[in-house]
């Protein structure tokens, strides 16, 4: 297992991480098998989404806000639940099959570390097995 360090510099954002998780399977010598990308953090999360088109990050983040906004009501004392909840409609892990030693993701995909009550340093875990 590795583990990849993401620095955010917002309090809710998208980080596109792609390059870093394609070093770490480069790295390995796996030519064909799966990736698998886990989040041990309960408020960030990581997805696959566009990444041609850098408002759809904003357009995530505003919807995620929409559906989970921050509200004084919650009973948490750290004020942060919203980002707890938002972590749980996103979800901590995500696999990839590796071909070629190339993540084998669609034309528009690209991999996404989600940032909920940043800015923070992050870790990541990254898993690459062999088929």
């Amino acid at each position: 297992m590795i583990t990849l360090q993401v620095k955010t510099s917002v309090k809710q954002g998208l980080v596109n991480i792609t390059t870093q998780v394609q070093r770490v399977i480069r790295e390995s010598g796996v030519a064909q098998g799966v990736c698998t990308l886990y989040v041990p953090h309960t408020t960030a999360a990581i997805t696959i989404n566009e990444s041609a088109d850098p408002s759809v990050k904003e357009d995530v983040i505003t919807g995620l806000k929409k559906l989970v906004p921050e509200d004084p009501s919650y009973r948490h004392l750290e004020g942060n639940s919203h980002a707890h909840i938002q972590s749980i409609l996103v979800g901590n892990s995500v696999q990839v099959f590796v071909e070629d030693g190339q993540l084998k993701l669609g034309t528009w995909q690209g991999i996404f570390f989600c940032e909920f009550d940043g800015p923070r340093t992050r870790d990541l875990w990254v898993k690459v097995l062999s088929a």
